[in-house]
């Protein structure tokens, strides 16, 4: 993407005054985003950016700066410029560099790129089509394909040169359902580090009619009634929990600030002995997977929770120096006008034993949150407030009549304790996390499990 000499040239310049770290992360990117609303094309765009980001450590000292012009001359400059508020004891000499090699994990049979835009638009139809023909009361459809491509180039003080092509495509439909007197919607978004073949992993009809499903379901549901009772939430999705409630607190982002619930428990019990919890930023062709994470170290598997046991936290190079803690191949940025941080890439809790239809039998009386939603998390705390998109009463061991305007109410680390059944169906489900380094794809998931005691919001 640059010639090594321009690379070179630019680190010499950012090392001159003394850093002791000095790292250039160059990024193309292609991106194109069709959407329909009710069948009919309403945007088609597509755009390329191109940039890069400098950036220098002097201690636990952070300069940041990102250019869209990657000249020589303009990046030297630069480079010169952040030096010049640096004033280290130790000239560093750019050690010869070291390209990294690794088998891809994420094959690309079909670039999104050579597909004519007709034949994406037809699929979105398709879908729409489906999702109107479910039942006379869906009334809207919004219909979604977006491709991504990027290329990346990280290059180090440390000898370290990488390059990545990243390719993620993903589709997503939403479906209104309407009465007389309100609406109610369904929503789903299947993705991945993949390319067109994603409509050969997917069937869009089918995952239209579930939108629409939803939706139906939510349309004619009696208010969800409130207090603290089991909450048995279903695979996929219903892993955002975690990810939000407790994922951002096992970040070195927040540890190493001593931000999180979670800072200075490796070793101790934090869960319940049935809950495993893996990072892994490896799984092929995951939506949160990559070769490597942004500062160039390869991305690996990590393992946070094991039985309960508080086993590892994410971390990135900047604040594993501050925590004297090695870096997990966790570091991600949206794009080069971030700095990149520790961030979560497919995150999940591993499956257990039980079956759902156990679980659910063993219910008496609860909460069946089968799809989640969104909500807000306080990091330092773990603090949370999940919506149900779809929800269900639990009676005699039998899922009953649907509810609505459920929602999720607790803090994380009494949550993780809470966990009595762990099913054996684990399942993805893709979304964008949102951090001070911007937003990125990741990977959420979860068997069903159950919460022995959860407090429950409802509404009329």
């Amino acid at each position: 993407m640059l010639k090594k000499s321009v690379v070179e040239h630019t680190l010499e310049a950012a090392l001159e005054t003394g850093a002791d770290f000095a790292e250039l992360y160059v990024e193309q990117t292609k991106r194109n985003h069709i959407a329909m609303v009710n069948g009919q094309v309403e945007t088609a765009l597509g755009g390329l950016d191109y940039g890069a980001g400098i950036r220098l450590f002097c201690g636990n000292r952070v300069i940041y700066a990102f250019v869209n012009d990657t000249s020589e001359e303009n990046l030297v400059r630069t480079a010169r410029e952040m030096a010049s508020t640096v004033k280290g004891t130790h000239l560093l000499r750019l050690p010869d560099w070291k390209t990294r090699q690794w088998q891809n994990i994420n094959p690309i049979f079909v670039l999104p790129d050579d597909v004519e835009k007709r034949k994406k638009a037809d699929y979105l139809a398709a879908a729409s089509a489906a999702a109107f023909a479910y039942d006379p009361a869906i009334t809207q459809t919004r219909t979604g394909f977006l491709d991504v491509t990027k290329n990346v180039l990280v290059a180090n003080s440390e000898g370290v040169w990488a390059e990545e092509r990243r390719v993620r495509s993903r589709f997503t439909v939403e479906a209104v359902a309407s009465s007389a007197t309100e609406k109610q919607s369904g929503h789903l978004g299947p993705g991945g580090s993949v390319g067109f073949e994603l409509f050969d992993q997917i069937n869009v009809e089918d995952t239209a009619r579930e939108a629409a499903r939803i939706a139906m379901t939510m349309l004619g549901a009696k208010p969800c009634p409130a207090g603290k009772m089991p909450v048995v939430i279903d695979n996929g999705f219903g892993g955002v929990i975690f990810h939000e409630a407790c994922g951002h607190g096992l970040e070195a982002t927040a540890v190493a600030r001593n931000a999180s619930v979670f800072a200075g428990k490796l070793g101790q019990q934090i869960a319940s002995p049935l809950v495993t919890a893996i990072d892994d930023g490896t799984i092929p062709n995951g939506w949160g997977s990559a070769n490597m994470d942004d500062e160039g170290t390869p991305t690996r598997r990590n393992v946070l929770i094991e039985n309960g046991i508080l086993k590892s936290y994410l971390v990135d190079r900047m604040n594993g120096r501050k925590m004297g803690a090695a870096v997990t191949g966790s570091a991600r940025r949206e794009n080069y006008r971030f700095a990149p941080t520790s961030r979560m890439t497919n995150t999940f809790l591993a499956p257990g034993d039980s079956t759902p239809e156990s679980i659910i039998a063993d219910t008496p009386y609860g909460l069946y949150a089968k799809q989640m939603g969104g909500g807000s998390v306080d990091p330092a705390t773990g603090t949370f407030n999940f919506a149900v998109l779809e929800a269900y009463i639990i009676r005699n061991g039998q899922i009953c009549e649907p509810v609505r305007g459920a929602t999720l109410i607790g803090k994380g680390a009494e949550v993780l304790m809470q966990i009595d059944k762990v099913g054996n169906n684990l399942k993805r489900a893709q979304g964008m996390c949102g951090s001070i380094s911007g937003s990125i794809p990741t990977d959420v998931g979860q068997p069903m499990i159950r919460v022995k005691e959860m407090t429950v919001g409802g509404r009329g």
